[in-house]
C-alpha cells in the first residue's frame, strides 16, 4: 500500500488548487478579454495570417510555416513517448527509491509504492502531452492541405474554418506544452511534497508572466 501522511496530502493538494486556480483565471480571461493574452493574441495573428495567406496566394509560405509547426510537435512527440518509456522503465524496477530522494524528504512519508505512484503521476502527464501532440499533427497536416486550395468561398474550405483547424492544433500544442510544465512540480515531488509546492509556486509565477504577456 502506497502510505501517506495527512501533512503530505495537505501539502499537495495545495499544489494542485494553485495550478488548478490559475488555468481556471486564464481560461476565463481568454474567453472573456482574449487579446490581453498571450493565446488570444496569436489565435488572432494566426487568423491574420491564414487570412493573408489564402487571399495572397503565398503557398510557399505557408508550406513552409505549416511545414515547422509540424517538425516542431513531432520533436516534442517522440521526446514525450521517450521520457514515457523510460519511466515504465523505471516503475518496473526494483528499489526505484534513491538515497537522494530520502535525503531530500523534510515532510513527506517514504516508501516504495507511494514513490511508484509519483512515477506513474508522471508517466500520465507525458501520455498526455505525446497525444496531444500528435492531435496537434493531425491538425496541422489538415490545415496544409485545406489552406492552399483555391475558390475559398466553397462550403467548409473558407478562411473561418481554416484558422479553427489551425487554432485547434494549436491549441492541443499548447496542451502538450502545458503538460511538459507541470511535469516540473510532479518531477519535484519525487523529492518531497515541500519541493513539489515551491516549484508549483515559482511555475504559476512564470507562465502569469508569459501568459499575461501583451
Amino acid at each position: 500500500m502506497a502510505h501517506i501522511t495527512l501533512l503530505e496530502l495537505i501539502t499537495v493538494t495545495i499544489t494542485f488548487l494553485v495550478i488548478f486556480i490559475y488555468h481556471f483565471h486564464l481560461v476565463r480571461k481568454v474567453r472573456r478579454s482574449p487579446l490581453k493574452t498571450a493565446i488570444g493574441i496569436m489565435n488572432d495573428s494566426r487568423r491574420q495570417w491564414a487570412e493573408s495567406v489564402i487571399l495572397k496566394e503565398r503557398d510557399i509560405l505557408a508550406i513552409q510555416t505549416m511545414r515547422n509547426w509540424v517538425m516542431t510537435a513531432t520533436f516534442l512527440a517522440s521526446t514525450s513517448i521517450l521520457i514515457s518509456l523510460g519511466l515504465i522503465s523505471a516503475a518496473l524496477r526494483p528499489g526505484v527509491i534513491s538515497e537522494i530522494s530520502i535525503s531530500l524528504n523534510f515532510i513527506g512519508s517514504v516508501n516504495e509504492a507511494l514513490f511508484i505512484v509519483k512515477l506513474l503521476v508522471l508517466l500520465f502527464l507525458f501520455f498526455i502531452s505525446f497525444f496531444n501532440f500528435t492531435i496537434a499533427i493531425r491538425y496541422y497536416n489538415h490545415a496544409g492541405v485545406t489552406i492552399n486550395i483555391t475558390g475559398n468561398n466553397k462550403e467548409g474550405l473558407n478562411i473561418e474554418n481554416i484558422t479553427k483547424t489551425i487554432n485547434v492544433g494549436a491549441l492541443h500544442y499548447t496542451f502538450g506544452v502545458r503538460c511538459f510544465y507541470l511535469a516540473v512540480p510532479t518531477s519535484m515531488w519525487l523529492f518531497g511534497p515541500l519541493w513539489m509546492l515551491v516549484s508549483s509556486l515559482i511555475l504559476v509565477l512564470v507562465l502569469c508572466r508569459l501568459d499575461c504577456s501583451t
